[in-house]
């Protein structure tokens, strides 16, 4: 049964903190952007295709109207591109390229787009440098000074670390061009990620050497092979860098925690269960790891590195998320379980289940059963604003996205086979979704639910994570 839960804010990865998003006006539409950075698009050439005055210079039945350029001039007056202008802008929605047919129309289908152009699709992705200077006219002057946006250090950037389970390393994606980076390899069967605060290292958990390999950036060398008391799955880091939590998965399991300024492996916490996944909550007090042969959430205290209670459930214990209280306090736990193709959230300081969620079937999709590995979900995220959650599932290959706080389905979207886990940009405006099935990462853009691309990276990816790194 569904129930109403608190509202939900972010839990994000390394130094990114949420911030609620208020309700702004939308933006006023900037001529002299228009006239200086829109309107070359309309005459620029690519490849097999006609130049968008060709067609819409003046020509009746074109809802995009634009003036015709005298003989041998290259752009136009400020009185004609004032009439481009208003052409322009009856269709765009300011404040939102998703919802202005001047963006979508003639962008690719499998990129958000309309289903049709006369003209042809002049853009396939939303990364391109053309549909990038059309989104940020639409957007406004302002869009790039969102207040839940942390500055950017000098020489460090976004990257989105995607993780090969059947490989040995990692992809680093750039958000702003959707392209590979750089790879990382020699460290086997990566199961889980982290970064520093300050961006100059990552933290993987090696599942063959049964180490946590600490790995320099922008070099990607690997510094230490630090070894732990048993074989690894999921990583953690506390908030201000000098801890990180090894899940151990092999039995009778424990957390392993690593002092990062000696690399060392300071302490063995026993908890109940081998460990699958360990989180540090938002507040930096508390240790979560769950298990799934024990089907049990252990809270460890940071301060202490002492296993403080025991939350059990009705199965094993999958990806979890995390909600806040106003004070900041960690208010509710979101679980994926074993063979529940769905969720469950959980009060932190009761450990009682407060609502249960299935996804429900999707018509006119196969549900796949094989290879679930007794996971029919295992991914989940909240997005920056704490309006909305994204799950997993592997049986239909889609993300179900769901409204916060009243767990209302709002939508569903395609993101490959067996999708895992997700991440979103710090700004929220997109989502990346490891497709273990396809050997890809999905791009989503989060506001239209739609896909806008897919990145090659190495085999069966699983864990990813969002980090701000020193880069070459």
């Amino acid at each position: 049964m569904r129930q109403s839960v608190p509202h939900l804010a972010f839990v994000v990865i390394s130094l990114w903190a949420a911030g609620a998003a208020g309700q702004t006006p939308a933006p006023a539409l900037d001529f002299d952007t228009f006239r200086t950075r829109v309107q070359p698009i309309f005459t620029a050439r690519r490849d097999g295709l006609q130049t968008c005055l060709t067609c819409h210079g003046g020509k009746v039945g074109t809802r995009l109207r634009l003036e015709p350029l005298p003989e041998g001039a290259t752009t136009w007056s400020v009185e004609a591109s004032r009439k481009n202008f208003e052409s322009a802008r009856g269709l765009v929605k300011p404040g939102a390229p998703m919802e202005s047919r001047l963006l979508t129309h003639p962008l690719d289908r499998a990129a958000g787009g309309d289903s049709f152009h006369g003209g042809g699709k002049h853009w396939a992705t939303q990364t391109d440098t053309e549909w990038q200077t059309l989104a940020a006219w639409v957007r406004g002057p302002q869009a790039a000074m969102s207040a839940r946006t942390p500055a950017i250090p000098a020489g460090r950037a976004v990257r989105i670390i995607q993780t090969n389970a059947a490989g040995d390393g990692a992809h680093l994606i750039d958000p702003a061009t959707n392209l590979v980076t750089q790879v990382l390899t020699g460290v086997d069967i990566p199961h889980g990620v982290t970064s520093s605060p300050d961006g100059a290292r990552l933290y993987l958990t090696n599942e063959v050497r049964h180490t946590l390999d600490v790995v320099d950036m922008p070099s990607l060398a690997v510094r230490a092979r630090i070894p732990l008391s048993g074989r690894p799955n999921n990583v953690a880091i506390t908030n201000d860098g000098r801890k990180v939590y090894v899940g151990i998965a092999q039995a009778p399991g424990a957390l392993d925690v690593i002092d990062t300024q000696a690399l060392k492996n300071v302490k063995t916490v026993p908890v109940k269960g081998s460990i699958h996944n360990v989180y540090v909550t938002p507040d930096g007090r508390w240790a979560v790891a769950g298990s799934i042969p024990e089907k049990t959430i252990s809270i460890v205290d940071t301060a202490t590195d002492t296993l403080t209670r025991t939350i059990p459930l009705s199965a094993g214990i999958r990806p979890m998320a995390f909600t806040t209280k106003a004070g900041g306090a960690t208010d509710r736990i979101i679980v994926q379980l074993s063979d529940f193709h769905g969720f469950v959230t959980v009060d932190f300081d009761s450990g009682k289940e407060t609502a249960r969620v299935e996804h429900p079937a999707i018509e006119g999709e196969h549900p796949h059963r094989d290879g679930l590995q007794g996971a029919p979900a295992h991914g989940l995220a909240v997005s920056p604003d704490g309006t909305r959650l994204w799950s997993t599932s592997k049986v239909y290959g889609y993300a179900y996205i769901h409204s916060l706080p009243d767990l209302k389905e709002v939508g569903r979207v395609f993101v490959g086979q067996h999708p895992e886990w997700l991440t979103f940009t710090p700004d929220g405006r997109f989502i990346y979704v490891a497709a273990a099935g396809d050997d890809m990462v999905f791009v989503v853009d989060a506001a239209t639910m739609k896909e806008v691309a897919r990145v090659p990276v190495g085999r069966v990816p699983k864990r990813n994570a969002t980090a701000v790194l020193r880069v070459p």
